[in-house]
């Protein structure tokens, strides 16, 4: 019997997924009021290492303050409370 047929299989790998790189709303309070945020000024600060297939915001965290923020792809928490500040959430 060979020895592939003879380990166990497990788990499935989806060559498919996209991977994004996610970005907590806490994160941004380094940024002064009314900066415009996209994935090179992230890079840049060494707040996302790999931006892989995008970047995801999340809505850990307040501010209080208004920002741009243009990223591939946002949670709805993240969103009402860039918007809730002032700011803006544009996808890319």
């Amino acid at each position: 019997m060979p020895l592939s047929r003879r380990l166990p299989k497990r788990g499935f790998r989806n060559p498919f997924r996209k991977v994004y790189a996610t970005v907590n709303i806490d994160r941004l309070k380094v940024f002064p009021a009314g900066t415009v945020i996209d994935p090179k000024l992230l890079l840049e600060r060494g707040i996302i290492k790999n931006p892989g297939e995008g970047i995801k915001l999340l809505g850990k965290g307040e501010i209080g303050y208004a920002l741009t923020v243009r990223v591939h792809r946002a949670s709805q928490s993240a969103r009402e409370k860039i918007e809730a500040s002032g700011g803006t959430v544009e996808v890319i």
